[in-house]
């Protein structure tokens, strides 16, 4: 060892990567790169110059004596991450056991020195091996890298297990020097519950606007061929011998209607049922483009009611309205096209009461 305490040693094919007859066509190495250890490795300053512009602009800095030696300082991170750093700048890869032992470290240098190749490698294979003890560090890592997508991943992962995370001695430090970042995490996992929350609703109300447009096309079905007990009072009850499509829909309907129609209380307004069954003809009435030819009953009333009054719908019908025709629509896309056309067809003239 020398007096300065620095070790060097000759250049090797384990170094660089290259083949023997590659590494020994290289020229003499003009540089050192010193480690923590104080240990020096020798490299080719037009290799690293091509790879890394931070390290070219280190190259090229004058130095105060011409005959001086080239040194490039790389700190703070063990020596063997080092060599695994140099051996990427000169071959463009790493191995499996460099990134799951070094990741972090090359992650950092690759960070530092503007190495992009290298720097989605890390990332990619940190993000593949997130645990719950490390999940925090790489989390810290990736915001100091600028690393958006390990960083997104990483507080998918907290917030998904944030019980478990919050045991960890990672999470712990976290807290004592970092309270921006754990602010930062709380209000990520808000966030996340708010879009859940959102998501759900949306769900649950398509799911509704989807029933609705199905209990539309329900009562033009019952009204214009009949189904099972209920249909145009000149039409015999289907004879198909499978059950409808939309049995369940149609069923409930069907019960709704014959309520509907022999109900005593509904005239004082008094009965839900048929204050329900009054809502959906009023609803197929805002949606129907059959006009006179529809079969519906009360269709064309609640049409001229609604022009002879000249009053316009609230804005909450109005959405509805809006939210069922556009349900209609995208159930009607995943029709075959046959079937489409069907539905498209108009019906017989004239508005017929119920066989019940």
């Amino acid at each position: 060892m020398e007096d300065n305490q620095t070790t060097s040693f000759n250049i090797s094919d384990d170094l660089y990567g290259y083949s023997s007859t590659t590494a020994r066509e290289l020229p003499e190495p003009d540089v050192h790169i010193i480690t923590s250890d104080a240990l020096r490795i020798p490299a080719h300053s037009s290799i690293l110059a091509s790879v890394s512009p931070v390290l070219e602009n280190i190259i090229d800095r004058p130095r105060k004596h011409r005959s001086s030696e080239r040194v490039i300082p790389i700190l703070g991170v063990p020596y063997d991450a080092v060599v695994s750093f140099v051996r990427f700048l000169y071959s463009s890869r790493s191995s499996e056991e460099e990134m799951e032992k070094y990741g972090i470290h090359l992650l950092a240098l690759s960070h530092v020195y503007l190495v992009p190749q290298l720097k989605q490698s890390c990332t990619k294979v940190l993000g593949e091996r997130l645990t719950m003890e490390n999940v925090v560090d790489v989390l810290q890592l990736a915001k100091m890298c600028d690393a958006p997508n390990l960083y997104l991943k990483c507080m998918k992962l907290v917030a998904n297990h944030f019980k478990a995370v919050e045991k960890t001695e990672g999470w712990k430090f976290l807290q004592d020097h970092d309270p921006w970042l754990e602010l930062d995490i709380l209000h990520f996992m808000d966030e996340a519950e708010s879009r859940k929350k959102r998501s759900r609703r949306l769900r649950e109300e398509q799911s509704l606007y989807l029933q609705l447009s199905e209990a539309m096309e329900c009562l033009e079905h019952i009204c214009t061929e009949g189904c099972t007990n209920v249909g145009p009072y000149e039409m015999e009850p289907t004879e198909k011998k499978g059950p409808c499509s939309k049995f369940s829909t149609c069923q409930g309907l069907q019960l709704s209607i014959r309520h509907f129609a022999t109900c005593t209380i509904r005239v004082n307004g008094g009965c839900l049922r048929c204050k329900r069954m009054w809502q959906l003809l009023r609803l197929h009435s805002s949606i129907c483009e059959h006009h006179d030819s529809c079969r519906v009953p009360l269709c064309r009333q609640f049409k001229l009611k609604m022009q002879q009054e000249n009053k316009k719908d609230d804005a909450r019908w109005k959405l509805l309205v809006r939210k069922v025709v556009s349900a209609k629509a995208i159930s009607s896309l995943s029709l075959p096209k046959r079937k489409r056309d069907d539905l498209h067809e108009t019906s017989n003239d004239g508005i017929r009461s119920f066989r019940l």
